[in-house]
């Protein structure tokens, strides 16, 4: 939930580079949340959402399905995921034990322009548990934070909300965003073949 002093997004990220599991596979949502990542930890194994909210967390539980033995960590926002809270039930009934989400709980849509959400103070950690995800809590420091990604005993995915304060001025990432590139480059991270479309529907997965 929301605290009165709250922690930055970069204080946050700063404690995620530093406790980042081995082989571990980034999602993060639209505007700061991927922007900023990319400036602290650009890495080909980052996934950056452009102009899709509330779609990160979706990707991010189909690629810990496909990816079972590699950790998936997504950021995501409280107005995205209030979105799309189908996405909450879903991880809950999936329950994939290499799935991490970290919920930024700013209380507004940082980014279309600071928007004050109708609801800031909703206990989200609360709606996780309630939708079947058991290892859900509210985080408010970054030292408490860096203990909960360094603890591993549980089943099912880890449900983080961060208490943070909004940043609503944009951080100029370092490299152009580009969502075909940003496709290839983490397809050739994972090692995933190539989807060839064909005309009138179907398609093949290009193999070596």
């Amino acid at each position: 939930m929301v605290n009165a002093a709250r922690p930055s997004r970069a204080d946050y990220y700063k404690a995620l580079a530093d406790t980042l599991p081995q082989h571990a596979l980034v999602v993060t949502s639209l505007g700061n949340a991927s922007y900023l990542w990319a400036s602290m930890h650009h890495q080909p194994e980052n996934f950056y959402f452009e102009d899709a909210m509330g779609l990160a967390l979706p990707l991010a539980l189909g690629l810990a399905i496909a990816q079972p033995r590699r950790p998936v960590i997504v950021v995501e926002g409280d107005g995205a995921v209030l979105m799309h809270m189908g996405a909450l039930v879903t991880v809950g009934a999936v329950a994939p034990g290499n799935l991490t989400v970290l919920l930024i709980q700013n209380g507004v849509h940082a980014a279309s322009g600071g928007q004050a959400l109708t609801n800031a103070n909703l206990d989200l950690a609360a709606l996780a548990l309630s939708a079947g995800i058991p290892r859900a809590k509210n985080v408010t420091t970054p030292d408490a934070f860096a203990a909960a990604m360094r603890e591993s005993d549980g089943a099912g995915a880890r449900f983080l909300v961060l208490s943070t304060k909004p940043d609503t001025e944009v951080v100029r990432p370092p490299i152009a965003f580009d969502p075909v590139l940003t496709k290839q480059r983490f397809m050739s991270a994972i090692g995933a073949p190539r989807y060839v479309p064909t005309m009138f529907g179907g398609g093949r997965l290009e193999h070596d």
